[in-house]
């Protein structure tokens, strides 16, 4: 063994990324919004590119504003843009302060209800302590506990609550028709009762454990999260990568790019600093354009490939495009990597965060690969079955299943048996888990 210092030299291969190689695969996997982000980054950094939007229209203020607009073409038009109008909306604290300043109150109960209000989570429960009140405001814990009832009469009905028990019965408090079982269950046997434990408990109580069923339904009909309406986001929309068309039984496939801008070489300015001779510039503006060049490459690599995968997809898929979500067919990256020629993690790159736009729906082009499940049809034949497909059944079943006798996740796997779909107990109770479909204890009715 020679374990001698010198220099050799020595030939071998290795695989090397170029920096264009890594900015195609970068934009390969990038979503929408994270492409625009890219792009409008780069053109700050480049002063060869620019962008175009092609959403935002440009107002030209020597044009003819007396021109008539457009009429509506009919009504539905017309309440889609209403549709477009913002609507004003209040959040709980200034709705709670609202109804606060018809109220008289000393400075110390203003403090402190303040303090209380702004100490409110989204569903209008109380965060703190009443201690840690009392010693913030430096008051004592009878006048807490006084602004804390002021709370708890403001609208909406059981804001200002500690924990659900307090929240229901807050709401019960104040309903004249309201079962006396219903308060004693709420104020007495909660946790028996949210345990579901309604065999001892009517035992307990003396009465019939349907009258527990009927309490329950009741109860139901409170609201736990009082404050969750005056708490509201902005819808999020997606905007599909990927659009697809049904015509005729004809399946055809579109690339949406209307909410992604247009890059543009900026020649003009290209031919400005052509001009000068200063090799700083020279270098500075071929690298500049090399930029352009790779970004416009990958760009089209980028389209290319997600149309290559989103036809591929299809292709597996044929049957959903047509039918619907229950038909669709356990498929994996491999088999489209393989359709397509390329790279199993090129395939999951083109589906990160991408949209497709079907007549059933808008989906993630990851639903389309599910894991396969053994379905025998006969003795002798054995097909597949998708994730999604056996999930879909589950949930059926349950819907539609005996409410006094629900279905156990052994009975569901039998009942899927008979139907040529071989799943295990534990498979069906993890697909319920996934659906967030109680256990069959927590779904029976004694009523």
């Amino acid at each position: 063994m020679n374990l001698q210092f010198g220099l050799y030299q020595q030939q071998s291969l290795k695989l090397t990324m170029t920096q264009e190689l890594k900015q195609a695969i970068e934009l390969l996997q990038y979503s929408s919004q994270e492409l625009v982000s890219f792009l409008e980054e780069k053109a700050i950094e480049n002063p060869l590119i620019q962008l175009e939007h092609t959403n935002v229209k440009y107002i030209d203020l020597h044009s003819d504003g007396s021109k008539k607009r457009k009429s509506y073409k009919n009504e539905r038009d017309y309440k889609q843009w209403i549709d477009q109008i913002s609507q004003s909306s209040i959040n709980l604290q200034d709705y709670l302060f609202m109804q606060l300043s018809l109220k008289t109150l000393t400075n110390s109960e203003k403090a402190v209800l303040s303090y209380l209000i702004y100490n409110l989570d989204s569903n209008g429960y109380l965060t703190v302590p009443i201690e840690e009140v009392a010693k913030k405001n430096d008051v004592e814990l009878v006048v807490v506990n006084r602004c804390l009832d002021i709370l708890h009469g403001l609208e909406p009905v059981g804001v200002g609550a500690r924990n659900l028990q307090e929240c229901l019965l807050l709401q019960v408090n104040q309903k004249k028709d309201c079962p006396t079982l219903v308060n004693t269950i709420l104020t007495q046997y909660f946790l028996e009762f949210a345990d579901r434990k309604w065999k001892p408990l009517s035992k307990q109580l003396g009465v019939e454990i349907n009258e527990i069923q009927w309490a329950a339904d009741y109860i139901k009909t409170l609201n736990p999260r009082p404050g969750a309406a005056y708490h509201s986001e902005k819808a999020q929309y997606i905007v599909p990568d990927l659009i697809v068309t049904l015509e005729n039984d004809t399946i055809e496939l579109d690339l949406f790019q209307k909410h992604l801008p247009n890059v543009q070489f900026q020649k003009d300015y290209y031919k400005m600093m052509s001009s000068y001779k200063d090799q700083q510039v020279k270098h500075f503006l071929k690298e500049k354009t090399q930029d352009y060049q790779w970004i416009m490459r990958s760009l089209q690599q980028r389209k290319e490939t997600l149309l290559k995968v989103g036809m591929a997809i299809i292709q597996k898929q044929y049957d959903f495009f047509l039918k619907g979500p229950e038909y669709l067919k356990p498929l994996t990256m491999k088999e489209i990597s393989e359709e397509i020629n390329v790279h199993e993690s090129t395939v999951s790159r083109s589906v990160r965060e991408k949209f497709i736009q079907t007549p059933f729906g808008t989906y993630e082009l990851r639903y389309f690969f599910s894991t396969s499940i053994m379905k025998s049809n006969s003795i002798d034949e054995v097909d597949q079955a998708s994730a999604q497909q056996v999930k879909m059944r589950i949930s059926h079943l349950i819907e539609h299943e005996n409410k006094l006798k629900p279905l156990s996740d052994q009975g569901i796997a039998d009942d899927l048996k008979n139907e040529g779909i071989i799943i295990s107990r534990r498979t069906v109770a993890k697909y319920r888990d996934q659906l967030n479909i109680p256990s069959s204890s927590k779904r029976k009715r004694f009523a």
